[in-house]
Order: structure tokens, then C-alpha cells, then sequence
């Protein structure tokens, strides 16, 4: 009689090690929040005005810069309104400061593209040619994908999976490690054979040490 072998007697282990709050890649900020749907009111909201965004668009084809001023056309009214009503009815006077971007969101952005550009530059020498080959073929994918879409539905449907895989994942984390585990397996095993016969094969630069 067959035996199968179990997540557990193949290596792996697909307990619930902690959730997703509190990820490197999420944190414990506001965004997990709204990408786990601990808040659901403003989760919804999001995904609501995103695809009313996307419906006005793709569908009652608006153009953008004709939506931009209105949008700038009806925030000018409601502060017009608001700044001269607070005098007549008990209402804060807007300040300027409700509209401020924090300097921690620029410095975010900042670390953030850097990290990225000395990623790509890392993976781009070839130092590590299993990731460079990695980066190419999903690169190449992508590009793919791209090119059946439209730029508008590429980037709702990122979002639309932004919005709805970690939450997924989360509820579903189990099942979802154990296939991405064999998949590792198997891509792993693959490229183990691709290095043996050929990328081995292939002249490398000599490696310069970093300098602080």
C-alpha cells in the first residue's frame, strides 16, 4: 500500500509561526492594517474609491487631467465654505497643517528607492546568477502580463491583489506555505542542474570587496 509523505516527514513544518502584522514587509503601521482588513470600514472605502477611480477612467473614459481639476475645483469649494461657515456655526477654522505631508513619509520613500537601486545593482553583476536569472524570467513575465492589459487595469489589478493576498494568506497560510515549500523544492532542484551544466560554464568578473 502507497504512503504519502505529510508536510511534516518532507521538512516541513506549516504551523502558524505569527501573523502577518507586524511583517518586515508590512510592519505594524496603518498600511498592515488596511492590507490585513483590521479595519474594514477603511479597508472597504479604499477599494471603493480605488475602483470608482478605475470605473470613471476605463469605463466613462474621463481623462485625467479634466479629473484632476474638478477634484481641485470641489476641494477649493468645500474649504471655501468651511473656512468662511466657522465664523457664522461652531466649526474649527481648517489649518494648513491637516494638509502637510510628514517629512517621515519622504525620508520612507527615500531609504526605500535606495535599497531598491543597490538591490538591482547587487543582482545585476551577476554575483549571484541563480537570482539574476530569477529576476530576468519574472522581469520577462511581467513584461508579458503587461502587455495584456492596459497601464489603467495592470495597475487595478496589482491592487486588487495588493488588497486581497495578504488577508488570503493569512487565513490560508498553512496550505500556502506547504505548496510554496514543494515549489521551492522543485525550482531549487532545477536550478541545481542548470548550475552543473551550464551557468557553471559561464566567466565571471572578479568580485571587488565593498568599502565603507
Amino acid at each position: 500500500m502507497p504512503t504519502h509523505k505529510t508536510p511534516q516527514a518532507s521538512g516541513f513544518t506549516g504551523h502558524h509561526e505569527r501573523p502577518l502584522h507586524g511583517h518586515p514587509l508590512l510592519g505594524r503601521g496603518k498600511l498592515a492594517e488596511i492590507l490585513l482588513w483590521r479595519d474594514k470600514k477603511l479597508s472597504a472605502a479604499i477599494v471603493g474609491g480605488f475602483s470608482f477611480i478605475w470605473f470613471l477612467f476605463e469605463v466613462v473614459e474621463y481623462n485625467l487631467v479634466p479629473l484632476l481639476c474638478h477634484i481641485l475645483i470641489a476641494i477649493m469649494l468645500i474649504l471655501f465654505v468651511w473656512y468662511n461657515a466657522a465664523g457664522l456655526i461652531t466649526w474649527n477654522i481648517p489649518e494648513i497643517y491637516y494638509f502637510e505631508i510628514p517629512e517621515s513619509t519622504f525620508a520612507y520613500l527615500y531609504n526605500k528607492l535606495n535599497w531598491f537601486l543597490m538591490k538591482f545593482y547587487d543582482i545585476s553583476t551577476g554575483k549571484d546568477l541563480t537570482l539574476f536569472f530569477l529576476t530576468i524570467s519574472g522581469l520577462w513575465i511581467i513584461s508579458a502580463i503587461g502587455n495584456l492589459f492596459n497601464t489603467l487595469n495592470l495597475i487595478y489589478l496589482l491592487f486588487v491583489c495588493m488588497m486581497s493576498l495578504p488577508a488570503m494568506y493569512e487565513r490560508y497560510e498553512e496550505e500556502v506555505n506547504y505548496l510554496a515549500f514543494r515549489g521551492n523544492q522543485d525550482v531549487r532542484r532545477l536550478f541545481r542542474t542548470l548550475d552543473s551544466k551550464f551557468l557553471n560554464k559561464i566567466p565571471r568578473g572578479p568580485v571587488k570587496p565593498k568599502y565603507k
